[in-house]
């Protein structure tokens, strides 16, 4: 379940990278204006400066602090599975128990 996890974080880790990697691509440098992907991102950006920076900064912090909650949801719900399959492990462990006793006590009739 751990490799899993890791993977899952990898591949994620990965896929943002490409995403950054073709983002900046298509926007030339963050703040400095319109980019090259045809669209230029908003009248401030456009405008690039201080404020464009300024602008770009706060967009990538928003989008940091949303990949960082969807991990923490992902952590949460990978969490929570774990606790209801240890449980339903512990259920049917139980289960089991019961019906090797009834096993046993038929056996012992005999």
């Amino acid at each position: 379940m751990a490799g899993q996890v890791q993977f899952l974080r990898a591949g994620l880790r990965n896929v943002v990278f490409v995403q950054m990697r073709r983002s900046s691509d298509q926007l030339g440098e963050l703040g400095k204006g319109a980019g090259k992907g045809g669209g230029g991102g908003g009248s401030v950006r456009e405008a690039g400066g201080a404020f464009g920076k300024r602008q770009a900064a706060e967009e990538e912090r928003y989008f940091r602090q949303k990949e960082q909650e969807q991990l923490t949801q992902l952590k949460r719900s990978h969490e929570e599975e774990i606790k209801h399959t240890k449980n339903e492990i512990e259920r049917l462990q139980k289960k089991l128990e019961r019906h090797s006793q009834s096993i046993k006590q038929l056996a012992d009739k005999d």
